[in-house]
């Protein structure tokens, strides 16, 4: 499949599986995985239905999906040493989705040999869609991203993160931290259009991450981990800083300790 099939099959699953449910859920189709990890019945259709084109096209690549590696942890293990695999998110941003907030998205990305190579983030609500290749850039609709310059002034650097124990937390002059929008294919797009500066993440699943790290690395901006080791897609460990340019990465990680619970 193209770069552009992909992200039509996105686009198709949202309007045909997800958007239908959307502010009209059901008794009894909102489950909760772990308390609080809650599954609708869109990200489950919707799992299914991506995973179905891409392993018709693929029939060799690993398929890690978000609720499909909930039910089997063979397929972690196996998507951990596949030489080509794609991840799916089909609804990130599930609890906003069950409490009617508009960002949510479906993600995918592709990798080859544990090196993301390709990315797709599609928001439906916002009928926005983003899209990455290694090398060739990253565009939302047809036109290329590409972050601006962060501004040298600390004070004026916009510190978020997802993690509610770190909210309000300063980092030497940086801070205090702000909430983001609680969905990974809604703060990495925010992060490269600019309304954030570095992004802390203290979970690094692959269907989170790995489509909206490389949309970052395209559009200038620096990821690695909290220990200062370069992002690795196949990892679930570990905290991740997303910065817009590798000197805001550099400066936010040695302000780390200051994390309480890190």
């Amino acid at each position: 499949m193209d770069t552009e099939d992909v992200l039509e099959l996105l686009r198709e699953v949202a309007q045909t599986v997800v958007t239908p449910r959307f502010r009209a859920l059901e008794s009894g189709q909102v489950h909760e995985k772990a308390p609080g990890d809650l599954v609708t019945v869109a990200d489950r259709e919707a799992e299914v239905a991506i995973a179905e084109r891409l392993r018709a096209a693929y029939p060799q690549a690993v398929i890690l999906g978000e609720e499909a590696s909930a039910l089997d942890p063979g397929i972690a293990r196996a998507y951990a040493t596949a030489e080509h695999a794609f991840t799916i998110d089909p609804v990130d941003g599930t609890r906003n989705f069950v409490r009617g907030s508009p960002d949510h998205a479906l993600m995918v990305a592709e990798l080859r040999a544990g090196e993301c190579v390709r990315s797709w983030i599609h928001q439906p609500q916002h009928r926005r869609s983003c899209v990455a290749e290694r090398g060739a850039g990253v565009f939302e609709d047809g036109r290329r991203m590409v972050r601006d310059a962060v501004s040298e002034d600390p004070h004026r650097v916009r510190a978020v993160s997802a993690r509610r124990g770190w909210l309000g937390q300063m980092l030497g002059e940086i801070g205090p931290l702000e909430l983001t929008w609680v969905c990974c294919g809604v703060d990495y797009p925010h992060l490269i259009a600019g309304d954030a500066d570095v992004v802390l993440y203290s979970g690094t699943h692959p269907w989170d991450h790995a489509p909206g790290t490389l949309m970052v690395t395209e559009a200038g901006g620096h990821v690695g981990r909290f220990d200062g080791s370069p992002y690795d897609p196949r990892r679930s460990d570990g905290g991740l800083v997303v910065a817009g340019d590798r000197a805001t990465y550099d400066r936010v990680l040695p302000l780390l300790d200051l994390l309480p619970g890190r």
